[in-house]
């Protein structure tokens, strides 16, 4: 069999997992991009990503033969391709890989094979195209001599065509840590003749040249701690991938992954919106275009998986990428938002293969547009920024801009680190980037890479490897249960404060007092996952007894319950019995079941943008974070808060059901940003609308939650709510403590019989009135003070006294008397600035109880060489704290009052090193 060229890239995929299927293989849909129980690392970067696990024997499948087409990011870590997206022809952000595993089963001869028979076959790939190549033997590794003598065999190619490559390029490894081995790659020759001799050339802007298309990874070896040393996986796997822009460029005839029907029609977008044509050559334009086409389809993803662009971690890279691709068009000369509209061609074209872009199609679209609204916002105020530092820099002869402008820029506009270098290179200078991160970093800002070191305590490691299979979780039939312990961890905590650490170790045996982590094979107790906390009880043995406070999952297949031994000892091998705390569990049961039910609420009355975010629920807790850019008005509270009481009225029975994931799929069933999902999923069913893939523990009929009440709703992100809720007996408590701070204000506002809102109105008005009365009290003693600190007479004039010439410009910083509130600070500064007239500088600081503050004044004319904002920033710092504002006005405060003095005196030699600089 074979297919017609040019093939659709949908055709290709279908063809690919088909054929795989007819040779005995699952399968298996993509996993999401953001990995499930893998802190290790920030993104899925191959297909392999979702099954580590199985090839390290942590975790079995029904199969042992799969295939798949797996979503892909590569922007962090070991792989990292962002700054060659649009220079070169073949690298993206976001990508397909296809892929087919074998887990103990096949290994080199069946995965070669079915490598040629799929290329030269099926697709009809001519052999004349192609090259191998194989690890030639480095580290301590021996040549892969058994895959070149399978290749002969298979193709009939000599040693000119099968290719020894070194360990950087013939030893895979997923990461820092994880499965590895050798691998043996196919290259494919894009244009007129294939000329072996330019192997290993990098390929020309238009992809021509060797490429690329397939991996064969023969999987022997795991490393389990960064740096540390290789051991045998329990049986050779195989793991291949090749991506499906590659794999389109070629079958299409087009040298350019760009020039496939999966990025052309974005490129073509982004020509259209930008009024320029796309030549798909080297220029500038070109290369801007295909950069808005890539990371047009990485955000629509990754928002459709519930990501969204902020400060911190996998968010900064979704925004950071966002940003890149608007600064692009900004460049292109687009002058509105746009990447909107390239996202939604992206949902257009992929849709049908990726639902979920389909299913979050204007949340796609909104996250984007207020992303970019918000960036335009600032764009043109940054580049003016640095455009006036370029001048100052090429005055002073500076090649590179300091990494504290370059953190400001990121702190205060927004701008990540690796725009303002391309802004920077562009005009030929470069940026102290690990200084500026320090800064940020310090901020608490950085979005710094996931530790792989940290993310599995061995401890974790050498208790999952005692089980013969994942711990068995019977907690949705049963609260009680009997067991045996495998293995118990002895927690200690060493330091203090911010240098407290917990530090584990596996041990026969734990006696009264000791802190542990018991792990048995099968259990009633949840572990936190999916946003519902770990559930708490007790563990008991003859005489012993162990207070269970939480229960997590530290590592696939691995369930630990964390408690103090508080009776007894216990001891491996021991059977004991297990009881979760039906309270805590009644009460978690009914905040996560009414959180289902809110999240339908909220698309009806909101729209169906208003998509889950995150969730958090337990006995105490229930907090749902949805997508929505503006605060609820009481009317929709209210209405929120009527749907779900009558849902709850129905009684209507909870039901779940095992199924395969396109089955519940077809069945109308939610998936849940923060939720994992394999082959088959766990679907909640509460009434027809309210169907939602979840693996919780929920009530048994919507009754059971009883009254639900909205306790609070605000912001947490952009474009991101939150609503903290109460159910049942915790609705009750919250309810009579609102009517109980009622009564109280009643009380105290002595309104028994009256109107309260009425009374407290007329209280604030006239605690206004009396502020006013106040402020110009003040403002009439300050005016009146003499030179001396604290008044004396001599009126707001004789406080000019001490005004020193700087540069050409007036400056003047004094105390005034302590307790002046920042209102009348900042009235007098404004005052004493224009007394002295044009090109003027005012400081005036006061202490308020045990806080210092500080306002700064400027003239209009003095702001073209000295920024308010920026004066006060450190002197500030002598106070303890931090401040900033307008050019022209700035106000700070700070918590050492006994250094006022001398961060008010500091104000004149800071005006002269801003001068002199």
């Amino acid at each position: 069999m074979s297919i017609a060229t040019p093939a659709s890239s949908d055709l290709l995929r279908r063809t690919f997992l088909e054929f795989f299927a007819q040779r005995g293989h699952e399968i298996v849909p993509s996993a999401p991009l953001v990995p499930q129980n893998d802190p290790t690392l920030m993104f899925v970067n191959a297909g392999m990503v979702q099954f580590k696990d199985v090839f390290t024997g942590k975790d079995r499948r029904p199969y042992q033969r799969a295939t798949s087409s797996q979503k892909c990011i590569r922007i962090s870590g070991k792989h990292n391709d962002l700054e060659n997206v649009g220079v070169t022809a073949r690298h993206q952000t976001f990508f397909e890989m296809l892929g087919n595993f074998s887990f103990g089963d096949y290994f080199k001869e069946d995965a070669i094979a079915f490598a040629w028979e799929l290329l030269t076959k099926v697709y009809d790939i001519s052999p004349s195209r192609l090259v191998v190549t194989i690890y030639n033997g480095e580290g301590g590794f021996p040549a892969d001599d058994e895959a070149a003598a399978i290749w002969r065999k298979v193709t009939g190619f000599g040693d000119d065509r099968i290719l020894r490559l070194g360990l950087a390029d013939n030893f895979w490894t997923m990461g820092d840590v994880g499965p590895c081995g050798p691998c043996s790659e196919i290259h494919f020759f894009h244009g007129k003749e294939p000329d072996v001799a330019r192997f290993g050339e990098e390929p020309r802007i238009d992809g021509t040249g060797w490429t690329e298309i397939w991996n064969n990874v023969f999987m022997q070896y795991e490393r389990v701690e960064k740096d540390g040393p290789l051991v045998p996986l329990p049986a050779p796997s195989i793991d291949t991938g090749m991506g499906l822009e590659r794999l389109a460029s070629v079958l299409q005839g087009v040298t350019s992954n760009y020039d496939t029907d999966l990025l052309r029609g974005l490129v073509d977008k982004a020509a259209e919106l930008s009024g320029k044509p796309y030549t798909g050559g080297s220029a500038d334009d070109d290369v801007s275009m295909r950069v808005i086409a890539d990371h047009a389809r990485t955000a629509a993803f990754l928002i459709a998986e519930g990501v969204m662009p902020e400060r911190q971690r996998r968010e900064y890279v979704l925004r950071r990428v966002m940003r890149r691709a608007i600064r692009h068009g900004h460049r292109l000369g687009i002058d509105r938002p746009f990447l909107h509209e390239v996202a939604l061609e992206v949902v257009r074209r992929m849709g049908e293969t990726y639902p979920e872009l389909r299913d979050r199609r204007e949340l796609i679209a909104r996250v984007t547009e207020d992303e970019e609204v918000r960036f335009r916002s600032t764009l043109k105020r940054g580049m003016k920024i640095l455009d006036e530092r370029f001048d100052e820099m090429r005055s002073s002869g500076e090649r590179t801009l300091p990494s504290a402008a370059a953190a400001d820029l990121y702190t205060t506009y927004g701008f990540p680190l690796d725009l303002t270098q391309v802004i920077c290179a562009e005009s030929n200078f470069g940026v102290d980037v690990q200084g500026a991160e320090a800064i940020i970093k310090g901020a608490g800002e950085a979005d710094g890479p996931i530790d792989p070191t940290a993310a599995v305590d061995p401890a974790h490691r050498e208790a999952r490897a005692k089980l013969a299979q994942p711990v068995v979780f019977t907690g949705y039939e049963h609260e009680e249960g009997d067991s045996e312990i495998v293995a118990i961890v002895r927690v200690e905590v060493q330091g203090e404060g911010d240098r407290a650490r917990k530090v584990r170790a596996l041990v026969e045996r734990a006696e009264a007092g000791a802190t542990v982590e018991i792990v048995v094979r099968e259990t009633p107790f949840y572990a936190e996952s999916g946003g519902q906390v770990g559930d708490v009880g007790e563990v008991t043995a003859d005489g012993a007894r162990v207070e269970v406070k939480d229960t997590q999952k530290p590592l696939a297949g691995l369930v630990v319950h964390e408690g103090v031994v508080s009776e007894g000892a216990i001891a491996v091998g021991q059977r004991v019995h297990l009881a979760v705390d039906h309270a805590a569990r009644s009460a978690t049961r009914r905040n996560h079941s009414a959180t289902h039910v809110l999240h339908w609420a909220l698309r009806k009355v909101l729209g169906e943008h208003a998509q889950q975010k995150g969730s958090r629920v337990g006995p105490d807790v229930l907090r749902f974070d949805f997508t929505h850019n503006r605060p609820l008005t009481r009317e929709e509270i209210s209405r929120i808060e009527d749907l779900v009481n009558e849902k709850v009225l129905t009684n209507a029975k909870v039901t779940t059901e095992i199924l395969p994931m396109d089955e519940a799929r077809r069945r109308g069933a939610m998936a849940i940003f923060e939720e994992k999902y394999g082959d088959t999923v766990r679907m909640l069913t509460m009434t027809p609308e309210v169907v939602e893939l979840c693996g919780g523990t929920h009530a048994c009929a919507l009754g059971d939650i009883g009254l639900f009440k909205i306790t609070s709703e605000g912001g947490v992100a952009a474009g991101v709510r939150r609503i903290l809720a109460s159910t049942g007996l915790n609705a009750l408590a919250y309810t009579r403590g609102v009517e109980a701070e009622l009564a109280r204000a009643r009380q105290v506002a002595k309104a028994q019989g009256g109107d309260l809102a009425e009374k407290i109105g007329k209280i604030v008005a006239h605690e206004r009135e009396l502020e006013k009365k106040v402020t110009e009290l003040e403002r009439r003693i300050l005016e009146g003070a003499g030179p001396a600190q604290g008044g004396g007479g001599g009126g707001i004039d004789a406080m000019l006294d001490g005004a020193r010439e700087i540069g050409g410009i007036k400056v003047l910083a004094r105390r005034v008397p302590d307790g002046t509130n920042p209102g009348a600070l900042r009235d007098l500064a404004e005052k004493l600035r224009d007394k002295l007239g044009d090109r003027s500088a005012v400081l005036l600081g006061a202490a308020v109880g045990d806080k210092a503050q500080l306002a700064v004044m400027l003239s209009k004319s003095a702001t073209e060489r000295l920024k308010a904002g920026e004066l006060i920033k450190p002197i500030a710092r002598i106070v303890g704290g931090s401040g900033g504002g307008r050019p022209d006005m700035a106000q700070a405060g700070g918590t050492d009052v006994a250094q006022l003095d001398a961060a008010i005196a500091a104000l004149y030699a800071e005006v002269e090193r801003t001068l002199a600089s």
